[in-house]
């Protein structure tokens, strides 16, 4: 995977190999032409005549093909052929073209495989040396010269060469790696926003059936008893309809904190215990108080306090109009317990498979580190009880 960056940056570096190129051809001519004096001047000119075309031929068909990695090694050896062709005859002239083979070697790594990379690079430093001794017959102390100057030349080249291609097949690994870690984060961070998404509607799905649902069921259920009401007894309906006024009052403050993200309406400016005895007191229940009690942080205490709405509400919902419910707040060092008993007829737990009551239960009190049980069996009434870990109290001098 190639960034546009990446690309960039390549193309401005490709600029000072160019630059590079460029110095290597115009001093192999200089030196071609100073160097052509024991064979004549014409001889120079045509040796350099030559190397002419090298340049146009590497614009034209070179650097495209080192530019793109893409391009398929068939195309490169005919560049480099090319190449070859057209230094090789003016380095058998003149010996001092084989300075060429310094801009030419690294093209070989740049565009080819290693092992054609060597076999070209080989070619191109022993095949003029040989060639240039076959036709110019030096005597032998400058064969000599020549022959380990064009092996030390190799052996450079093959060292440099082949290091030069594993740093860039790291690097082009490291890119890779770079581009799937980038990928990865990307993902990572959409599959984060979407969990974070489907936590955050699951806690409004839970703050509504806890709050809003558990209302519009209490009036729905009000609403009944005053219709049934209304010709026989008329004060009973009346205390309902009080009753459905509080609970609707009870509701819009409930939406108005749920919308806020603020605390319950019912813990809004008082305590825990306060909050339970005044829910205790819209549904008949009976509120037992133990430990001593202490503020405690938002958490704990709206997960105490939306286990006894839920807990309550499913009392009204399942149990009958003479059920005894009981509650009992427990203050620990280390822990709090809620517990919302009733001798209603019970239920078996493993049955109850849908719906967001029991199993928000336990969410909300897994969000801070607590456990929710239900324990109950048909005939023989509910207990839920619901322990949270809370920190101990501080210690007085």
């Amino acid at each position: 995977m190639t960034t546009t960056t990446g690309a960039y940056t390549w193309d401005r570096s490709f600029r000072l190999w160019d630059s590079y190129f460029a110095v290597v051809w115009v001093a192999t001519l200089v030196f071609v032409v100073l160097g052509a004096g024991h064979t004549g001047w014409p001889l120079g000119a045509l040796a350099a005549g030559l190397l002419a075309p090298l340049v146009p031929w590497y614009v034209a068909f070179g650097r495209p093909i080192m530019l793109d990695n893409a391009t398929d090694e068939h195309r490169a050896l005919l560049y480099l052929a090319g190449t070859v062709v057209l230094f090789l005859p003016s380095a058998l002239l003149v010996g001092e073209t084989r300075l060429m083979s310094f801009a030419l070697v690294p093209q070989c790594f740049m565009s080819l495989r290693l092992r054609w990379a060597l076999i070209a690079v080989a070619f191109i430093n022993i095949v003029p040396v040989a060639g240039w001794a076959l036709l110019w017959r030096p005597d032998a102390g400058t064969v000599f010269f020549n022959s380990v100057f064009a092996v030390v030349t190799l052996a450079f080249s093959v060292a440099i060469g082949s290091w030069i291609i594993r740093v860039i097949e790291q690097s082009e690994e490291r890119a890779e790696l770079i581009a799937e870690l980038d990928a990865s984060r990307h993902e990572i961070s959409r599959l984060s926003a979407a969990h974070g998404a489907l936590a955050e509607r699951e806690r409004l799905s839970r703050e509504i059936h806890d709050t809003l649902a558990q209302g519009f069921t209490s009036l729905l259920m009000l609403v009944q008893a005053v219709d049934a009401e209304l010709e026989d007894d008329l004060p009973a309906a009346r205390r309902h309809l009080a009753l459905m006024e509080e609970t609707a009052r009870q509701n819009l403050a409930e939406a108005r904190a749920l919308v806020a993200g603020g605390a319950p309406a019912d813990l809004h400016g008082a305590s825990l215990p306060d909050a339970l005895r005044r829910l205790a007191a819209r549904h008949g229940a009976e509120v037992d108080i133990t430990g001593p009690v202490r503020a405690l942080s938002a958490g704990p205490e709206v997960v105490a306090l939306r286990s006894c709405q839920e807990a309550l509400a499913n009392v009204r919902k399942h149990a009958a109009t003479s059920t005894v419910v009981g509650i009992t707040l427990a203050y620990a060092e280390e822990t709090l317990t809620l517990s919302v008993r009733d001798d209603g007829c019970g239920f078996e737990p493993s049955a109850v498979t849908d719906g967001y009551g029991l199993a928000g239960l336990r969410a909300r009190a897994a969000e801070v580190g607590g456990t929710a049980c239900v324990d109950s069996a048909p005939g023989t009434g509910t207990t839920v009880t619901v322990r949270l870990p809370v920190p101990p109290p501080r210690s007085t001098p």
